[in-house]
Parts: C-alpha cells; sequence; structure tokens
C-alpha cells in the first residue's frame, strides 16, 4: 500500500493515509495518481500555509521517482496551488487577509450561481446523499479526524456544484478551492478543540440548504450556500494575517514620469 507524508518542520508528520486515500493502481499512471492525491490533500487543507515540500520526500513518501513528483509538483504550480523555488522546491502559499477577500469574493460569484444552476437539477437521491452527509459530518466532528470532516464538505458542496450541467463552472470551482487549501489548514486548526468539545456544529449551515432543497425554495438555498462561504470568510479574517498583496506594475506608464 502506498504510503504518504506530510513534511513539515512546524509540527509532527500526519500520514495522509488517515484521510483514506487509495495506493496508485495500474488503472492510472503514476504521475496522475501522485498528482491526485496530492491535489486532494492540498484541497482539504492537510498542509500548513507556507510549507516547504521537496521532491525527495514526495518521491520517499510515494515510493517513486523523482519524475512523476516533479510533473505532478508543476501542475499544481500551473493551477496556483503551489509556488516554486529556484531550488526546485515547492511551497504551499501563505495565507494573507487581501487574498482571503479575492478568493471569497470570486467563490460567492461562481458558486452562487452555480448553486442557483443545481439546486433545481438535484433529485430526491441527490438530497438524500446531502442528508447523509451532513449525518456523517455530525458524527465525525465529534469524534474523528477534521481533515474527513473537511472531505465531506467538499463532496457536500460538489454535489450541487455538478449538478449545475455547466463543465466550465464546476473546473473553476475545483480550481478556487484548491486555492483556498492553506484557509482550510487554518481554518481546522482553530475549529477542532471546539468541534471535539460539541459547542460547534460540524456541518456548518448544511442543514438549513438541505431544509430550502426541501422546500423547493431555490433562491434561499442559493443564499445559504452564499452565506456559508461569508461565514467562513468573516472567521478566517481574524485569523489571517493583514499583508497587503504585492502591488502590480502598470507597464504602460512604467519609466515615465
Amino acid at each position: 500500500m502506498l504510503r504518504f507524508l506530510i513534511f513539515g518542520a512546524a509540527r509532527e508528520a500526519r500520514p495522509i493515509l488517515s484521510l483514506g486515500f487509495e495506493p496508485v493502481s495500474g488503472r492510472t499512471t503514476v504521475q496522475d495518481g501522485v498528482y491526485q492525491q496530492l491535489r486532494h490533500a492540498l484541497m482539504i487543507g492537510s498542509f500548513d500555509p507556507a510549507q516547504t515540500l521537496t521532491i525527495a520526500s514526495l518521491a520517499e513518501a510515494f515510493g517513486t521517482s523523482n519524475m512523476p513528483v516533479r510533473e505532478a509538483l508543476r501542475r499544481l504550480a500551473a493551477e496556483n496551488a503551489l509556488e516554486i523555488s529556484q531550488n526546485g522546491s515547492a511551497c504551499v502559499p501563505k495565507v494573507t487577509r487581501a487574498r482571503l477577500d479575492d478568493l471569497c469574493r470570486a467563490r460567492v460569484a461562481v458558486e452562487g450561481l452555480a448553486a442557483e444552476l443545481g439546486a433545481p437539477r438535484l433529485s430526491a437521491t441527490d438530497i438524500a446523499a446531502l442528508q447523509q452527509i451532513t449525518a456523517e459530518q455530525q458524527a465525525i466532528g465529534r469524534n474523528d479526524s477534521i481533515y474527513e470532516l473537511i472531505s465531506k464538505n467538499q463532496q457536500f458542496h460538489f454535489i450541487i456544484y455538478r449538478a449545475s450541467g455547466s463543465e466550465v463552472l464546476f473546473q473553476l470551482i475545483e480550481t478556487l478551492w484548491l486555492r483556498f487549501g492553506p484557509y482550510m489548514r487554518l481554518l481546522s486548526n482553530h475549529v477542532a478543540p471546539s468541534m471535539r468539545a460539541g459547542t460547534m456544529e460540524p456541518s456548518g449551515r448544511h442543514t438549513v440548504i438541505i431544509a430550502a432543497l426541501k422546500d423547493r425554495d431555490f433562491a434561499r438555498a442559493r443564499d445559504e450556500v452564499v452565506a456559508d462561504i461569508k461565514t467562513t470568510q468573516e472567521t478566517l479574517r481574524t485569523l489571517c494575517p493583514d499583508v497587503p498583496e504585492a502591488r502590480q506594475v502598470n507597464f504602460a506608464t512604467f519609466g515615465k514620469s
């Protein structure tokens, strides 16, 4: 069985197998297997912001040569999920309040539209699946891994977004969630004690989203999805450093007095 560890100087390495990853099989290439598992790990916040991931360490953890790891990191950097240094190491992006606000603004626009289109198309089977995920979240939140809880949260939202029937919207959403991963890590570290103490609802606003869907009040369902994003944003704004993004140079006026 493939074994993969999270490497970080600030905390003890945690086995990603605890998140339920499957070993790379003959049905996929080694390169795709490494890419998909790293992508999922990033998306659900398995890595610390600014954490460095070296090719050698990842290759050892996956039991592969450097080549498939290097290619997976290159693909993830092209999706802005990682930043590649000159020595070839990959780094998880830092979190800032400005970048958080930018990502959440895009998420509200894109996910709000996907929810608006997807809600009327959800079947009774889909809604039953949403209810099952919510029940599992409520059990997981008090007893098991916070990362499993985040993975269930992704499953919940993606059922709604896939129902939109828009391949373009769904691809945009995946990219946004991938870039949001470091913020999910920050959030998970913050809420884990409250979840286990039973003082915070593990499923967030999912129960009210389901109620709106059952009432066929699709506008309210869309609004609750947006509220879910904004509530998360408000919590994260108190945790993110208030560091301004680098100012973009206007090359049209560069060098002019």
